[in-house]
């Protein structure tokens, strides 16, 4: 139990292998680019089909944009943190330093700062979380209770469209900036 006792997931040596290639990042990068517009202009398209063919009351608002704007931000935030700020080499297994002192999110210690990036971390993820029920949500009460037929319909299904890109879009982003190129090195002293 002693080995198991600092370790924070059942399987420490679970480690994910991806290929170096420079192709491949710029493949994950261009197609996370592509979700993202593909998401965004379909709530666009939306727009503009109630403001100008939809004859009914029912029209895209300011809170069909919301669940947008949170998955935008979760996207902005879970990748503006780098993977190497989330694994400290030096510390216990739980995130803190063996022998070092220090209280807070302080960012001279080194295990409390790998914990602030994982709860920011977290923060983003949720943000995208919220995004996609909030559209499921927005799709719900304001659609399907309302029995609206289909083409008004749509405006609610290219919300949660727009949301599910934007998702995939920083899950696939994500992943496409972590894969280290094979020219790449480390400049620390």
């Amino acid at each position: 139990m002693s080995s198991q006792q600092n370790n924070l997931f059942k399987f420490s040596n679970l480690h994910l292998h991806l290929p170096k290639s420079a192709k491949l990042r710029s493949a994950g990068i261009y197609t996370a680019g592509a979700l993202f517009s593909i998401g965004f202009w379909s709530l666009i398209d939306a727009l503009i089909y109630s403001k100008t063919v939809n004859a009914l009351d029912v029209h895209v608002t300011f809170v069909d944009w919301i669940p947008l704007i949170c998955s935008s931000l979760g996207m902005l935030i879970v990748n503006s943190i780098e993977k190497g700020n989330l694994m400290n080499r030096d510390s216990d297994g739980f995130g803190t330093t063996g022998g070092r002192g220090g209280g807070g999110f302080g960012l001279d210690d080194g295990g409390n700062y790998v914990w602030a990036a994982r709860i920011i971390l977290f923060l983003g993820f949720s943000l995208l979380a919220g995004g996609v029920a909030g559209s499921f949500m927005v799709f719900i009460l304001k659609y399907l209770m309302k029995h609206y037929s289909f083409p008004t319909l749509g405006m609610g299904v290219a919300n949660i469209v727009c949301n599910g890109c934007v998702m995939l879009s920083c899950i696939i982003l994500w992943i496409s900036q972590n894969i280290e190129d094979e020219y790449s090195y480390s400049l620390a002293l």
